[in-house]
């Protein structure tokens, strides 16, 4: 590894940066554009996508954070769905596409780390539900767990019923959701939720949570 790019690692403090960042710390080179492109061919930097960048494995200080990542990607967005439910332990399948929500059009990012997907929802469904997280040092935004399954309730077209027996049908037979973790959920919080979506689906999904709790304490 040469010194010029331990330089450039010294001046960048992050793993994960910007265009503008990177330029500055290429300012002492006459061609800091030719300069990028040989970085990228040699694998020290990383183009996650126009204007995001990160550095090689060989130069980063700990794994990148795909959660963070995704914040950063397509914004405003934090992660939520089945991604979400993952990782707050409600589904038992590993999930390798970030899934999000944002209130811009929906898109999906194939980039160097990982694949990364964004469904769009309305500003009073988005701004409800969102918690901060931190792992490694790194803090991201995703959705909690009430959030989380809601999202993905309302964008699968898939389910079209909203009574209680169609509701356990999809979480316990389709999504495999573990029904005492959902037994756990906040009901003062799902219900601020089900409240801003304004929709029979979440309000069915609330009716569901309510029984399972009743069955549990029961």
């Amino acid at each position: 590894m040469t010194n010029g790019i331990l330089s450039i690692r010294q001046r960048i403090p992050f793993d994960v940066f910007d265009y503008t960042t990177l330029i500055s710390a290429l300012s002492g080179y006459r061609k800091p554009r030719d300069k990028i492109t040989k970085l990228l061919a040699g694998g020290n930097v990383v183009r996650i996508k126009k204007g995001l960048y990160c550095f090689g494995d060989a130069l980063r200080k700990q794994p990148l954070s795909r959660e963070y990542l995704a914040n950063l990607i397509y914004g405003p967005s934090y992660v939520s769905l089945e991604y979400s439910l993952a990782f707050h332990g409600l589904i038992p399948e590993r999930v390798e596409t970030v899934t999000s929500v944002t209130t811009r059009r929906s898109r999906d990012f194939s980039t160097p780390v990982g694949q990364f997907s964004y469904r769009m929802l309305t500003e009073g469904r988005y701004e409800c539900g969102a918690d901060l997280n931190e792992t490694a040092g790194v803090t991201f935004i995703i959705a909690t767990p009430e959030k989380a399954l809601s999202d993905r309730v309302w964008t699968d077209k898939r389910l079209k019923g909203t009574s209680v027996s169609m509701l356990e049908t999809y979480l316990f037979e389709d999504l495999r959701i573990d029904s005492e973790r959902i037994a756990e959920f906040d009901l003062e919080r799902l219900s601020g939720i089900a409240e801003a979506y304004g929709s029979r689906k979440i309000d069915g999904l609330m009716r569901c949570v309510e029984k399972l709790r009743s069955r549990s304490y029961a």
